[in-house]
């Protein structure tokens, strides 16, 4: 069931991008009366074809069986279907190739542009539908429980971070300590620990460190909370030994573990083992012998509330909207960042780049709305970047030579296109088999040894 909500969450989000992309190209080209053969959901490449579709005038409309895109096939027009029989033909007045070169133009950036501003549009609906949601710093009394790789270079579990670099950091934000370190190439982290402030010198390499470890940005630290017990799950190893809600577990093996992070550390040292815990039952100690499962779990949902106060930043209408442009351009410009980090060799490409099962997973188990439109609005604006990539096949590809053809006054010609937008098409899907079969190796494969 899990993996059912995962796939509907992804396919809807993918499905809104590609038809409102598609769009941004399908209008324009209907508006300079150019014909437009098919507009489709997906691909519907052989041997299956399409799943759905239907004529209405000129254009036939559809949904493909191959959820990796989708696409507008435009008359006279050089694009990925490689049907280029017609332009063997002179030149028909409805045709793409017809038309003046700032309407192609127009096209061509009409997918990108309404992607841009569904991101910004998105982002602006959150920021008025939800406000912006935080946690001072101030409220973490149990501090913070740090992933491994911060431990390594001399942060500590129960450290409260306070600035980076010069910066406070008076909201506990983990993307931006990740974006500080990892793209800003911050240096120096000031930590309140057993009441004095320390400065903490990280490596030359924590970007690699931070990247190789593939984690989710969330991933890398969270408050640290006692482990509370807020449900137990029916047949697994702690409704076996009696664990009951409102139990707060203090010790694994005799060994004193006031906090989740403590408890999960040892879970996973010791997965399929039999143990002991301790357990604090109202005013009674408790010790209760279980066997972890596989994954170093006992089946139990933890208690998450109570322990810090939420905020979150409101905002009207009219400040909503421009704060979700400039929340855009800034995820716009991390990525642009973390892409210029990768040909610097500061982040491994193997580590980051990720295929439709990557990007599927961020989605989640469970149907959270807000997590869903966060990540619509995110995933519009990185289709409308790498579609601007000048690479033939994609946008970017056509714009590059349509700029040309409007500096020069020269068209590059057909049969030039179509061996452009060949070499292009390859090396995308070159690159798509690489990032899935990275992630098939990241996901799966890796974890058998």
């Amino acid at each position: 069931m899990d993996s059912i909500i995962t796939v509907s969450q992804f396919l809807l989000s993918l499905s809104i991008l590609i038809v409102l992309h598609e769009l941004g190209h399908f209008l324009p080209a209907k508006w300079f009366k150019t014909r437009v053969e098919k507009f489709y959901l997906f691909f519907d490449f052989a041997p299956f074809n399409s799943l759905w579709k239907i004529k209405k005038g000129e254009t036939e409309y559809g949904i493909g069986w191959l959820p990796l895109g989708g696409y507008v096939k435009i008359s006279g027009m050089v694009d990925e279907s490689m049907d280029t029989a017609a332009l063997k033909e002179p030149p028909k007045p409805w045709e793409f190739r017809s038309k003046p070169a700032w309407q192609r133009l127009i096209i061509m950036l009409g997918g990108v542009t309404v992607n841009f501003l569904l991101g910004f549009f998105i982002f602006g609906m959150m920021l008025w539908g939800y406000g912006k949601a935080y946690i001072p710093t101030s409220e973490l009394k149990y501090g913070v429980a740090m992933d491994s790789v911060l431990l390594e270079v001399g942060l500590r579990n129960g450290d409260n971070i306070v600035k980076l670099g010069a910066q406070p950091f008076d909201r506990f934000d983990p993307a931006a300590f990740v974006e500080a370190l990892v793209l800003n190439d911050v240096r120096q982290v000031t930590v309140i620990r057993d009441g004095q402030e320390q400065v903490i010198e990280m490596p030359a390499d924590m970007a690699q460190r931070i990247t190789g470890k593939g984690l989710p940005k969330g991933a890398l630290m969270s408050p640290r909370i006692p482990f509370v017990v807020e449900e137990v799950m029916p047949g697994k190893p702690a409704a076996q030994a009696n664990v009951q809600p409102g139990d707060r577990i203090i010790a694994f093996n005799d060994e004193p573990i006031p906090y989740f992070d403590q408890f999960s550390a040892l879970a996973r040292q010791h997965r399929g083992q039999a143990i002991t815990l301790g357990i604090l039952r109202g005013t009674d100690t408790l010790h209760l012998g279980l066997t972890l499962t596989e994954d170093g779990l006992i089946g139990v949902r933890t208690k998450l509330s109570g322990y810090f106060t939420e905020q979150r930043e409101r905002y009207s209408f009219l400040q909503a909207m421009p704060a979700g442009v400039k929340a855009g351009i800034d995820f716009l410009n991390n990525q642009i960042k973390a892409f210029g980090q990768m040909f610097k060799g500061k982040i491994g490409v193997k580590d980051n780049l990720g295929s439709l099962i990557s990007i599927g997973k961020m989605y989640g188990p469970t149907w959270d709305w807000e997590r869903f439109w966060m990540l619509t609005a995110s995933i519009s604006i990185i289709l409308a970047f790498m579609n601007l990539l000048p690479i033939p096949a994609l946008d970017g590809g056509y714009v590059m030579f349509l700029l040309w053809e409007v500096v020069t006054r020269r068209k590059v010609s057909d049969r030039f296109m179509e061996k452009a937008v060949t070499v292009g098409f390859f090396l995308l899907l070159g690159l798509m088999v690489f990032a899935l079969g990275n992630d098939i190796w990241k996901h799966w494969i890796q974890k058998l040894f």
